[in-house]
């Protein structure tokens, strides 16, 4: 059995801009040090909530290892490291770990895609080459590839490759990856919709965008369920529904920075192409903020 990266909430920390879109790295420090001292268990610093896809090379080992010196081994900081390019891949890893890592969050190849024969070998070959275990993250609706059950129960076999971060949003799926993978591969929700039911299946958490605005509450709602007060973490669950879908009304993390910034929390905007939230969307945004008890 593997021993897990960690257990309850982990946040998809946004990336903070200033205002010309230049990284706020002063911004970065206090975000990360509020987000552990609200009870957190872990960071994912530059995912897609990140803006990973924007950010330069060196910009990205930067913010890595701000949010890691700014962390101080309280949370794990895991980094997001995924790539199209295998080879690239090994390359961010190994200056990822340097700047501070303690693991990696890897999405599937986008783009290029690749068959499931092709997936064993992308992540075989990154695994065999670096030293911190790896989360897969499968989030099918932005790669046009999903891992299959059977996928996942070759790749458990590797000592480096721990986890999922399934967002596919298919139950039935995720019960089919657990019964073949047993205790070889921690399973985590990529979904904040569906925290409480991947856990149902088995899972240990979640990689959370709610948790930016929330992290007490989303980290509660993990600690609930694994508690044993299931009923508990479901009123939660269904609780932050309506902004959970509302984070989600736009293009991630085009609704969550707006969040952030309207609450006062100061992330700045997102970099082109993404673009600011249209007026419906945005005012559904503030009407579940305000029901959630935010004061904009």
């Amino acid at each position: 059995m593997k021993q897990p990266l960690f257990k309850g909430a982990a946040t998809a920390l946004v990336t903070p801009m200033k205002e010309d879109g230049s990284v706020n790295f002063e911004r970065l420090e206090s975000l990360v040090d509020q987000q552990i001292i609200a009870g957190i268990d872990a960071l994912v610093i530059c995912g897609t909530t990140g803006e990973k896809s924007t950010l330069r090379y060196d910009e990205h080992v930067k913010v890595i290892e701000v949010a890691a010196k700014a962390a101080s081994k309280r949370v794990p900081i895991i980094a997001g490291t995924g790539s199209n390019d295998t080879v690239y891949s090994v390359e961010l890893c190994e200056d990822a770990e340097t700047a501070g890592a303690d693991a990696f969050l890897m999405v599937t190849p986008y783009y290029n895609k690749t068959s499931q024969d092709g997936l064993v070998a992308h992540y075989s070959y990154i695994a065999d080459r670096v030293n911190k275990p790896i989360i897969i993250y499968n989030v099918p609706s932005r790669t046009g590839v999903s891992i299959k059950p059977e996928t996942y129960a070759r790749l458990a076999e590797h000592k480096r490759l721990v986890a999922v971060k399934e967002a596919n949003g298919d139950l039935s799926s995720v019960a089919t990856s657990r019964y073949l993978c047993g205790d070889k591969l921690d399973f985590y929700s990529g979904n904040d919709d569906q925290i409480v039911p991947i856990m149902s299946l088995g899972g240990l958490g979640v990689i959370s965008v709610l948790s930016n605005l929330l992290p007490k509450e989303t980290h509660d709602m993990c600690e609930e369920y694994l508690n044993g007060n299931i009923q508990k973490a479901c009123e939660m669950q269904i609780k932050y529904t309506g902004l959970i879908n509302a984070l989600f009304s736009d293009v991630n993390p085009v609704p969550v920075k707006t969040a952030m910034n309207l609450v006062g929390m100061d992330v700045g905007p997102c970099r082109l192409p993404l673009y600011p939230m249209n007026e419906a969307t945005l005012s559904n945004l503030k009407e579940k903020l305000r029901e959630c008890g935010f004061s904009l």
